[in-house]
């Protein structure tokens, strides 16, 4: 699995200590440092099966600053990707990538179920 995070954000903090101790194995990647390509996001997007807008960090201060809440719904899909892909920040996190499952923010109920399968 690959744990995409922040990992000064307190979210990011609590479902890597989540996932250490239900010994779930995972490759850590900085979202900040490696900033997901347009290709992987439309990968995890399809994946998830979640709309494009729940990949986009809608309490960053970036997303605020960019007034994207305004801005995304006149953009295409293609647009949205490479926005995401420009700025790590701007992605939801922490991501939780397997095989056959994309897991966007943590909610540590949905971990635990999507886990047990």
């Amino acid at each position: 699995m690959l744990f995409v995070c922040y990992p000064k954000c307190s979210t990011c903090q609590k479902a890597r200590a989540f996932l250490d101790s239900a010994g779930v194995k995972y490759e850590l990647r900085d979202i900040k440092s490696e900033n997901p390509s347009a290709e992987e996001l439309r990968l995890w997007q399809r994946i998830s099966g979640l709309p494009l807008r729940r990949f986009f960090n809608t309490s960053g201060m970036q997303y605020r600053a960019l007034e994207l809440a305004k801005r995304l719904p006149d953009m295409s899909e293609d647009e949205q990707l490479a926005l995401l892909a420009s700025d790590g920040m701007l992605v939801k996190r922490p991501l939780l990538i397997g095989e056959a499952r994309v897991l966007v923010g943590f909610r540590q109920a949905e971990w635990t179920e999507t886990l047990r399968k």
